[in-house]
Formats: structure tokens, C-alpha cells, sequence
């Protein structure tokens, strides 16, 4: 697609991985990589095998949302598409995504089919079935569902529908929940979200980030488990009230300082330390602490 640029974040990505999700994607479009750091290796080798490709580095791990907000800012297409650099688009991905483009003007998102599993409910928003019903277009629009939010992995953003060019993800997020965020302020705005079936991407999951040994791989860990936390009751608190996130959140706060507690007396320090890390994110959310728990890799 000319009209389609992709924003692809990486930080420190293994080359061989990122190689197979831009071997994916269509010549057609623009590639931009936003390297949440102060250099992206082998540069020179990626600019040569692709020519569609721009690269820019942010100095910093700034997270999912700031970084695809800087990409956001250097597309100039009609059209972006978000993409994590551990996917890789099926054959027909992007004949597919034009067929559906050309079928719904009107939407502010698209999501996509992770061919690994199926979008689950979600443990944070009830994913209605707002399928059309237009019997005109039964046939053309049997992939198509209207949908309250979708996950963040491959998002297509028709650009025109938003005012603000600037700051589409809410960069108080470092990890997890940009998207189901940035979702539910579409769907307050009346914005329309669809979920497109034939869109076929895979998803190998937390595989972005280069981890080169078990140290480096529980450091990973340790950085998911507070982020998911501290990103969860933050969710709830922008968009429920602090309260109605403090019901919703204490339950797992209380277990995960029981589960520190009977994974010392049985001597597991591995869960102990899953939990003790849950823990603490959860805590600095709710004392209103901003996401700035960093590893010693992931600066």
C-alpha cells in the first residue's frame, strides 16, 4: 500500500528476528524503526537490504507508547500501521488489508488475528461482538467485527480520524495497556474499532528484546511483572476512578504478598521473586509512584 506507512519499535531486537518481520511486510510501504535506544546495530546492513526503511533512535528506553508516538510523528501517509518487531504478516496480509480498508472507511483502528490463539475476552474489558449486520454486505464483511478494543501487537490507525497528531498512546504507560487504553478513549469518542479476522499475524511474544542469557532473561521477567502491575491499576484509576481501581486491584495485591510469604516458607525464591516484584509495581501505582522501574538492561 503507497498510503500506508509501518512503525516498527524495537530495542536491541535480535537481527535475526527483526529481518523476518520486515521480510513480511510489502515493499509498497514505508518502514520506520524507532530504536528505544542511543544506537541501532547493524544499521548499515538494514538501510541497504531495505529501501522502503528509515531508522531513528530515541536515546533512551522510552517505552512501547512514547516510542510509537515519536514514530507516529515521522509518518506522512494517510494511513499507519503499528507492528511489533516479533511478528511476522501472513501471505496475503496486506492484499487482505486493503480489501478491508476500501470496506470501512469510517474506523479509527483496526486490529488484528494473532495466528498463535485467538483474542481472548480480556481480563480488563469485556470484548462485546458488535458484528455488522448489513445483509448487502454479509458476504464482504464475514472478517469483519466491530469490536470495543484489540491488542496491541499489529494495530492499522486511520490518521485523519484523530485531532491530536502528537500523543496517541498515554506515555505514562511503559508496558502493557497502551493499547486497550488508547482503545477505550476512541470508544468514549464515539470512534469505531474493528477486528479483522483475515489479517493474519504471528506472534511470538516477548521476543523484541535481545536476551542473551538467564540473568538478562529474569531481569526481563522482573520488568514485565511490575509493569503489568503498576500499568493495571493505573488503567483502572484513569478510567474507573481511584477507588473503583483499589477494589478492583486489592485482591491481587493481598495474594502476592501471601504467595511471597509461602514461597519463602518452601524456599521457591523464583516465585517469591515474581511476586515480590508484582507486588512492588502494584504498591508504587497505587501510591500514584510513575512507571520509571527500570533493570539494569533496559535503560
Amino acid at each position: 500500500m503507497n498510503d500506508l506507512s509501518v512503525i516498527v519499535v524495537t530495542y536491541k531486537t535480535k537481527k535475526e528476528i527483526l529481518i523476518k518481520c520486515l521480510n513480511s511486510i510489502e515493499k509498497k510501504s514505508r518502514i520506520i524503526i524507532i530504536e528505544n535506544s542511543r544506537n541501532f546495530n547493524d544499521k548499515k546492513y538494514f538501510l541497504k537490504k531495505f529501501k522502503n526503511l528509515k531508522i531513528f533512535c530515541t536515546n533512551s528506553n522510552i517505552g512501547y507508547g512514547a516510542g510509537n508516538n515519536y514514530g507516529l510523528t515521522k509518518v506522512k501517509t494517510k494511513y499507519a500501521m503499528i507492528l511489533n518487531p516479533d511478528t511476522i504478516c501472513s501471505k496475503n496480509f496486506f492484499k487482505n488489508l486493503n480489501n478491508n480498508i476500501n470496506q470501512i472507511k469510517d474506523f479509527h483502528i483496526i486490529g488484528c488475528q494473532n495466528k498463535q490463539k485467538q483474542i481472548p475476552a480480556g481480563f480488563f474489558e469485556k470484548n462485546e461482538n458488535l458484528s455488522f449486520k448489513e445483509k448487502a454486505k454479509k458476504n464482504m464483511l464475514k472478517n469483519i467485527e466491530k469490536v470495543n478494543w484489540v491488542k496491541g501487537f499489529c494495530l492499522i490507525l486511520n490518521l485523519k480520524k484523530f485531532k491530536n497528531k502528537k500523543n496517541f498512546f498515554d506515555e505514562n504507560f511503559f508496558l502493557f495497556l497502551e493499547e486497550i487504553d488508547l482503545c477505550k478513549k476512541i470508544i468514549k469518542n464515539n470512534g469505531k474499532i474493528y477486528f479483522c479476522k483475515n489479517l493474519i499475524v504471528k506472534h511470538l511474544g516477548f521476543k523484541s528484546s535481545f536476551v542473551s542469557n538467564k540473568e538478562e532473561e529474569r531481569n526481563l521477567n522482573n520488568l514485565k511483572n511490575w509493569h503489568y502491575m503498576w500499568s493495571s491499576f493505573y488503567y483502572f484509576k484513569k478510567n474507573y476512578g481511584f477507588f473503583n481501581a483499589l477494589f478492583k486491584m486489592s485482591g491481587k495485591l493481598l495474594s502476592s504478598f501471601i504467595k511471597i510469604i509461602i514461597f519463602t516458607f518452601f524456599f521457591n525464591f523464583k516465585k517469591k521473586e515474581k511476586y515480590i516484584y508484582r507486588f512492588k509495581g502494584l504498591l508504587c501505582s497505587i501510591l500514584g509512584y510513575p512507571s520509571k522501574f527500570r533493570t539494569k538492561d533496559f535503560y
